[in-house]
């Protein structure tokens, strides 16, 4: 079943009832004049398990220590915003897995030839759908980009990815002035950085239910990030993300700042339909496909990653 993405960008008050995610408002509760039927009839619940993600983007939103542990419990992903309705935060379960340690075990013991190979089949993928996103969303020239992702080798050591990216990035955003991909470069960088941090909490929170620590990466390995293996295996599914901030930029003349209708769309990315190991799923169901799958390779009996196509 999809697990529901649930965005909280105003004052809020959130608790647990009865496995019950409550949603109450606290201009209702602490109006004194009205009935207690009245703030009943305001106050909202949705199940537990029904939920995958939460976002958090108000600094007046109120959330118990019981609702925080169900949502773990439930390997639900909390993702918390700063004042720029930016995602900063991301909480995820210790225990996502009834065989943690056996997979702990395995995927630590994984030899470097074997990562360097899953790191090739990933960046392949990426690039590949890279080029899709090209000829469907641009008239630019493909042919570089999938020769590139054919000559990936173990370990990408001629380090194709950066440059599919140098031609990529300039031929989808060409059409605006100055654009260059950096986190804080002019927009739709303000898109695309809202929308990987999703895509990040979505691979992460997978990664966890399949037993898998997401801080010891194939291929990254930054000292200082705790989600590098959450980074690698989203990298085939980031050009979902650029598809739809693409469009985001031809559909609205204003894309600066996070309007309600801007965000609406990036909070659809977990639904974001896919296409993989020949069958259509929601990306959030696909992302569980592929750490599965991981993991597999992990534990000798695969050697092939399942990642998407567009």
């Amino acid at each position: 079943m999809l697990k529901r993405t649930l965005y909280f960008g105003n004052p809020a008050y959130l608790s647990l009832s009865n496995r019950q995610l409550v949603i109450r408002l606290p201009e209702v509760e602490k109006n004194a004049t009205v009935s207690a039927q009245f703030k009943k009839e305001h106050t909202a619940t949705r199940p537990i398990e029904d939920i995958g993600i939460v976002i958090i983007d108000h600094k007046q939103i109120t959330v118990t220590a019981a609702l925080l542990s169900a949502l773990l419990d439930n390997n639900c992903a909390v993702i918390t915003c700063n004042g720029q309705s930016l995602p900063t935060g991301l909480m995820l379960p210790l225990d996502g897995n009834t065989t943690q340690s056996e997979r702990f075990k395995h995927q630590i013991e994984a030899s470097q030839p074997l990562k360097k190979q899953l790191w090739q089949q990933t960046v392949k993928r990426k690039i590949a759908n890279q080029a899709t996103v090209l000829s469907q969303c641009t008239n630019c020239e493909t042919g570089c980009m999938r020769a590139w992702s054919a000559d990936v080798k173990s370990g990408d050591t001629g380090n194709l990815e950066a440059r599919a990216a140098a031609y990529y990035w300039k031929s989808l955003f060409g059409h605006i002035e100055g654009f260059v991909r950096h986190r804080e470069g002019i927009p739709p960088n303000n898109l695309l950085n809202y929308g990987y941090a999703i895509l990040r909490a979505v691979v992460a929170r997978a990664l966890v239910a399949s037993g898998l620590l997401p801080t010891f990466g194939i291929h990254h390995r930054n000292r200082y990030n705790a989600y590098c293996l959450a980074d690698d295996i989203m990298e085939p599914y980031r050009p979902f993300v650029d598809k739809l901030v693409f469009s985001i930029t031809q559909k609205y003349s204003d894309y600066s700042d996070f309007s309600r209708q801007i965000k609406a769309e990036l909070l659809g990315i977990p639904s974001l339909d896919v296409k993989i190991n020949g069958k259509r799923s929601p990306l959030m169901t696909a992302v569980s496909t592929t750490t599965a799958s991981l993991y597999r390779c992990y534990s000798g009996e695969s050697r092939l990653i399942a990642y998407p196509e567009l």
